[in-house]
């Protein structure tokens, strides 16, 4: 009789039990049920959509960061250079002429070496003619004119009285180190920065005509007037109590500053209003003093000095060295200069910007874009509004002011509507310098205008040119400069749920501002007063506590064991929800969103996000920025949108679809 059979049996008993003859004698256990696969639009939408993109723009090895919107920046800068080289090769106006001789002379760096120093000569003559005190003033007003402020400082801002106007502020300035820690300070890291600083003042000094027997003296006059200045002001803060800096006072009254001469000062820069803000008299105490007891030949000295310190960007290539190598190294990290043609294009962004605005917005902004730009943010904006309506912990008086703010509120799409004079010098294109200087007083001028009744909306903070979107408190306007109209802000080639996902979206959240402790202290007739009730900011408060609280949950991309902090990023990260939320409604108008504008939707909002940071840029964006990183930013509100589930039918407990209870909505 053979075993083989006994042999096979004892082989598939031991194969179907874990433990052989023991095993047999236990109960089975049943079988676990496979976990159900997570759709990977459930577990990372962000590297989803970014996939591509995070292939193509590898990590960078030195200190950056790199982005889409970034790019977007990048595209922006390139636009502006297209413009100036077709400007100087075939101009369409006389505002293109003007930009396109400037852009010449600028770019021949051979013809900037000849002119050497000369476009300022004019200058130092004036302030050479100095002869006593009383010629002080005069020269120090000239040099304003030119947009180089000596002393102190005046520009144009809003009346905190009446928003609906600017006035003009006189604050203390005259510093070319700004900061008057810089010279009353004496710890080993400021030492050192005024030793080089020294030698800076030293070499622009040399430039402007100071003698190598003269030089010490002319040093010490600098340094010593500066630091006199220095005392006189106030400590810098970081983030000042606009009305800390505001201090209306008559026009009449300055007339107690007898050697400054300020009511001439004003008529010298076509100021004609009856009120000013100063905002230290204290400072423009002591300084009217200066003026009579410093001796004329020190005034004399700080003004040239003053002179090749503004313009020394601009002027030959000892100039641009020292510049470059004290304020390049030491303030700007730069280890080397940027390339001419950079240079050049922010020089005339700083002399010429509304300039360059007027023409780059009729170039790269189609009217058709416009217009639907024009017509998502009025959607979004009642999208908005009736989500602040419908709000849980809102007081009812609050809703009203909110209400009255949203209805009032501008949105400035493009470039201002209101117009400068383009009436200008032609520029020619024989000196670079001298450029800078007529642009340089032409945009002072402008600038000027902005002064007295009715002209506080006459200029953005912001250049058309450069990309940006947000919320004008004292205005209470939205403004959308004509470089953000693009990819992948507002790309008129994707679906329509997409241009609600990435502009209606941006565009939403600068809205909150209006309506949110932020926008709290500013209501809908422009008076400064909180229109909130203690339990509204406490339930607002509330909200950025748990938001910031699951932020302290969310690993951080490139950093090892480190977690985004809440606390940093809670203000927008609740913005974000909120626009997302209000972009969402408008997209559906009161109806449900179908299926196609859903998912694009949701990918227009993660493909404004993709980054790619270095270690080191990411450790200091984790200490220090108020934005969560590119990943959280999408794969954050996005998790917390139970539309969003749907769309791609996320179950709760996945990573992109939060239980309920812990949605932080901002209004329920």
């Amino acid at each position: 009789m053979t075993r083989r059979p006994l042999v096979l049996a004892l082989a598939a008993l031991l194969a179907t039990t874990p433990f052989g003859a023991m095993a047999a004698k236990k109960k089975a256990a049943p079988k676990k049920a496979k976990a159900e696969p997570v759709a990977a639009e459930c577990a990372d939408y962000y590297d989803v959509v970014n996939k591509s993109w995070l292939a193509t723009n590898p990590m960078p090895a030195n200190n950056v960061t790199l982005s889409a919107l970034g790019q977007l920046d990048a595209r922006a800068v390139q636009q502006q250079r297209d413009l100036l080289d077709a400007a100087m090769s075939g101009p369409q106006n006389n505002v293109q002429k003007l930009l396109g001789d400037f852009w010449a002379s600028g770019l021949d760096e051979a013809a900037v070496e000849a002119d050497g120093s000369k476009p300022i000569a004019p200058l130092l003559a004036r302030i050479d003619g100095i002869r006593r005190s009383g010629d002080v003033a005069a020269s120090i007003a000239a040099l304003h004119q030119v947009g180089i402020p000596v002393a102190f400082n005046f520009a144009a801002d809003v009346d905190l009285d009446d928003l609906n106007r600017h006035i003009g502020y006189f604050s203390q300035g005259g510093l070319g180190l700004g900061d008057p820690a810089f010279y009353t300070r004496q710890d080993a890291d400021i030492n050192a920065i005024m030793i080089r600083y020294r030698k800076y003042v030293e070499n622009i000094l040399t430039l402007t005509g100071s003698q190598p027997d003269k030089l010490a003296q002319d040093l010490d006059m600098v340094i010593g007037l500066e630091t006199r200045l220095a005392q006189l002001s106030r400590p810098f803060k970081a983030n000042p109590d606009p009305r800390s800096d505001f201090n209306a006072v008559p026009v009449a009254s300055l007339a107690a500053y007898r050697n400054l001469q300020l009511g001439d000062f004003l008529k010298a820069q076509g100021v004609n209003d009856d009120r000013v803000s100063m905002v230290d008299p204290n400072y423009f105490t002591q300084l009217d003093l200066l003026v009579k007891s410093v001796p004329a030949s020190q005034w004399k000295t700080y003004l040239r000095y003053q002179v090749g310190n503004a313009m020394a960007p601009y002027l030959s290539r000892g100039f641009r060295d020292a510049e470059q190598q004290f304020r390049g190294v030491v303030f700007r990290n730069e280890s080397a200069a940027p390339p001419r043609w950079q240079q050049v294009l922010d020089a005339i962004n700083t002399a010429a910007g509304p300039m360059l605005g007027h023409e780059y917005t009729a170039r790269y902004l189609p009217a058709a874009t416009k217009q639907r730009a024009e017509a998502i943010a009025q959607e979004v904006r009642q999208a908005l509004d009736a989500d602040v309506q419908a709000s849980t912990w809102m007081s009812a008086t609050a809703k009203a002011e909110a209400q009255a703010k949203m209805a009032a509120m501008k949105i400035e799409i493009g470039a201002p509507a209101r117009d400068l004079d383009y009436t200008i010098q032609p520029m020619g294109r024989g000196s670079f310098g001298s450029n800078m200087l007529i642009a340089a007083t032409w945009r002072h001028a402008q600038e000027m205008k902005r002064i007295g009744k009715g002209n506080a909306d006459r200029r953005w903070s912001v250049l058309p040119q450069s990309p940006a979107l947000g919320y004008d408190p004292a205005q209470n306007r939205i403004i959308i400069t004509a470089a953000m109209l693009q990819s992948p802000v507002l790309d008129m080639a994707q679906a329509n749920g997409a241009l609600y996902g990435s502009f209606g979206a941006l565009t939403a959240r600068a809205m909150v501002r209006a309506v949110d402790a932020h926008g709290q202290m500013v209501d809908a007739k422009g008076a400064f007063r909180d229109w909130w009730t203690p339990a509204d900011t406490a339930a607002w408060n509330d909200r950025l506590a748990r938001i910031g609280s699951q932020a302290n949950g969310w690993a951080y991309p490139g950093l090892t064991g480190r977690m985004v902090n809440g606390q940093l990023v809670r203000d927008q990260s609740l913005l974000d929800f909120a626009g997302l939320d209000a972009a969402w409604r408008a997209l559906g108008k009161g109806q449900p969103v179908v299926a196609a504008d859903a998912g694009a939707f949701f990918s227009g909002w993660a493909r404004l996000w993709p980054q790619q940071a270095s270690m080191q840029a990411a450790a200091i964006d984790q200490a220090s920025s108020p934005y969560a990183p590119g990943k959280w930013r999408v794969n954050g509100p996005l998790a917390a949108m139970p539309e969003f589930a749907h769309a791609f039918s996320c179950k709760t407990g996945q990573p992109m679809a939060l239980a309920p209870a812990a949605i932080v909505h901002p209004w329920h």
